[in-house]
This record gives structure tokens, sequence and C-alpha cells, in this order.
């Protein structure tokens, strides 16, 4: 993604999703948006970063193994950016 906004914005996606159980309700209710410029759902669900499965018998969404390896890359670039700053 070419967009830093939209790139931190799925970042927090991925760090929201990963401290815990969503809902895809809650999910949606939280992140979806008709706003064509701030894709932030679409985004990380299209590069495979979250991914829903039933739990439960309930539709839940969890960062996947590649969302939160970019979650803990962008992590460490930041601490390396802050330490060298």
């Amino acid at each position: 993604m070419d967009d830093p906004i939209v790139e931190s914005l799925v970042l927090d996606l991925i760090e929201w999703v990963a401290k815990g159980d969503r809902s895809y309700e809650e999910v949606m209710d939280a992140w979806r948006t008709s706003c064509p410029k701030l894709p932030v759902w679409e985004e990380a669900n299209d590069r495979g970063l979250v991914q829903t499965e039933v739990k439960n018998g309930r539709c839940m969404v969890r960062a996947t193994a590649s969302g939160l390896l970019l979650m803990e890359r962008r992590r460490a670039a930041a601490v390396t950016a802050t330490c060298n700053g």
C-alpha cells in the first residue's frame, strides 16, 4: 500500500484484532468504512493480514501469521528509528 495513512490504520487494525477475540460484527462496526480513500478492512483482508473463522458458532476475526509478522517488523523498525534518531 502506498498510502501511509491507510498503512498505519491497517497496522492498528492488526494490533487491535491480535489483542483478543473479536467478532466479525465488532470488527465491521469499528473498521468498515464507505470512504474509498480509507479501505482499512478491505486492504487488510485482501493482503491476507486478517481472516475470519468460525469459533463456537460465531464468526470471528483474527490476525494471520502474515499480519503478525508485518506488525512485528514495523514495531522493530520504529524502535530502530527511535534509537537512531
